[in-house]
């Protein structure tokens, strides 16, 4: 995603999307740490099942803890807009390096701030089933325009704005590997993983923008396929993004935030739970809290209830 400037009409949007939210003045989001006396925790999130039900522990916990939460679903772009702009006060999805395009610049300025890796060992790249790699040889993205008709010369995207999209729709544009005359198909993840699941069905090439952790990997026996070309920045870890000054503002939220730490199976599992599954974030979220007690310690070591008291003791107890 290119560093784009917001106008006054996107940032109008972005408060209009933001309005509503618990804790939110008229503006949006409450514009500090602390909304009517009360201490609130503002978060932004996209639609993928891993990061709803990490937000979801997240706001869970805190609202235990007598914070005042609030999540709100905004593209990535807008969510860069709203931690830079002191509208929101974290993010737990920003994979890197693949969203250094939005966030790079921001946080070089300091406008964001990062406060933790949450999971290494990501990928995220475009990939194709495994029975095309055996039928057609497809390893590689220099191997795809030799079998342009077999994928319809489409390469299947996630949400609009998101910057894996606009990677491969720059590719295209510069007709890298020779995919000038393809076209990028963007719909939503869920659109996206039913049409690549109805052609596995079928045993159809298929080519789509794929990452991990997630069931697709095992579920298709995915390749993500090389980039000799160095066109594609792919994805090492997920980091946790606050506003500026919320470690200073509120040393305990920060602190909490710094503290989470997901494994890839985890993420996997939740992601399975609300795709396959069909359970409610809400409820995959309250299932893991109390079934990870030390986990979760880990991530409430030296954190305090808004009143003081030991954030471990209020959210587990104290046995």
């Amino acid at each position: 995603m290119p560093r784009k400037s917001f106008g006054p009409i996107a940032l109008a949007v972005l408060a209009a999307l933001l309005a509503g939210c618990s804790g939110a003045d008229s503006d949006g989001f409450a514009n500090t740490s602390s909304s009517g006396g009360k201490q609130v925790a503002r978060f932004v999130q996209q639609p993928w099942s891993d990061l709803v039900v990490e937000t979801k522990i997240a706001t869970q916990v805190l609202d235990r803890l007598g914070y005042q939460t609030s999540a709100q679903e905004v593209s990535v772009p807008l969510a860069g807009q709203a931690l830079s702009t002191g509208q929101a006060d974290a993010y737990l999805g920003n994979w890197w390096p693949s969203q250094q395009s939005v966030f790079g610049k921001l946080l070089d300025d300091k406008k964001v701030e990062v406060a933790g890796t949450l999971l290494t060992g990501t990928e995220y790249a475009p990939a194709v089933p495994g029975y095309v790699t055996e039928k057609l040889g497809v390893r590689s993205l220099a191997d795809l325009d030799k079998h342009a008709d077999a994928f319809g010369r489409q390469i299947l995207g996630i949400e609009p704005g998101t910057p894996g999209n606009k990677i491969i729709s720059d590719a295209i544009a510069k007709d890298a590997y020779g995919l000038g005359d393809w076209k990028l198909v963007q719909s939503s993840t869920e659109a996206m993983l039913a049409e690549v699941t109805r052609r596995a069905a079928k045993q159809q090439p298929a080519v789509f923008l794929g990452w991990s952790p997630h069931w697709m990997v095992p579920e298709f026996k995915l390749n993500f396929l090389d980039d000799p070309k160095r066109v594609w920045p792919g994805a090492g870890e997920i980091r946790v993004l606050t506003r500026h000054g919320l470690a200073t503002d509120d040393k305990n939220l920060y602190r909490f935030l710094s503290q989470i730490r997901v494994e890839a199976d985890t993420a996997s599992q939740w992601i399975s739970s609300v795709d396959k599954e069909k359970k409610p974030a809400e409820t995959v979220a309250s299932d893991w809290i109390r079934a990870n007690p030390d986990v979760l310690r880990t991530w409430l070591n030296g954190v305090t209830s808004v009143d003081g008291k030991p954030a471990a003791d209020v959210v587990i107890g104290k046995g």
